[in-house]
């Protein structure tokens, strides 16, 4: 099972980087990378090492379990672990389908002084971040499939990155480009599930006399 997961890690972020990236430039003449995150020790360089750190342990958790770590035994079951390449492929699959729902306005990273148009239709229109949740879910999978402390630490990370940097980069940003449209975007679709995390709207915010915050409920 350990070499199946490095397998479907390596197709997983083949795809979701390597081809995704290729794709976009063979369209738009523009690899759609924005990597610069700014000064060391910002909210936006730590969001970016973080996921840097997660994609690493991601690699690392099969490669542990193909060199003897052994399994929490509390995850260890062969019928998680077939559950886990369900689970993986499902995210992979969903995380491509949910980029190219994006069209020319998929991007990794943020360039303030950018602004694409608001993808919210399709996977779009079910959450806001419909990628991260399809990574955190392809990360889950895997998980399952080597479940010992390394691959444990790389779900954890990736969900603590993911976080950072969707509420203190990406929210402020899409606020600032967008204005109304993403309040009102925001105040109808969850975060990263339906219903949850959903932002005041632009009426609610007028009410209150104040200015829409970052974070959600």
């Amino acid at each position: 099972m350990a070499v199946t997961a490095l397998i479907v890690y390596l197709v997983a972020m083949g795809l979701a980087f390597g081809w995704r990236t290729f794709a976009h430039w063979r369209r738009t003449g523009d690899s759609g990378l924005r990597l610069n995150a700014g000064p060391a020790g910002s909210i936006a360089w730590w969001a970016k090492t973080a996921f840097v750190a997660a994609i690493m342990l991601g690699l690392a958790g099969p490669l542990a379990a193909i060199t003897g770590l052994a399994p929490l035994a509390v995850l260890d079951s062969p019928l998680a672990a077939a559950a886990g390449v369900v689970i993986a492929i499902g995210g992979t699959v969903a995380t491509l389908a949910a980029q190219l729902a994006m069209g020319a306005s998929w991007r990794i990273g943020v360039d303030a002084g950018e602004r694409t148009d608001l993808v919210t239709g399709g996977p779009f229109a079910l959450a806001r971040n419909p990628i991260f949740t399809a990574m955190v879910t392809t990360s889950a999978g895997l998980t399952l499939m080597v479940p010992n402390p390394v691959a444990l630490l790389a779900l954890v990370v990736l969900v603590a990155a993911i976080e950072l940097q969707v509420r203190a980069v990406e929210e402020p940003y899409l606020l600032a480009a967008h204005g109304r449209a993403y309040q009102r975007y925001a105040s109808q679709v969850g975060r990263f599930v339906p219903g949850l995390g959903r932002l005041p709207g632009p009426d609610t915010i007028a009410r209150a006399g104040g200015s829409p915050p970052a974070r959600g409920h």
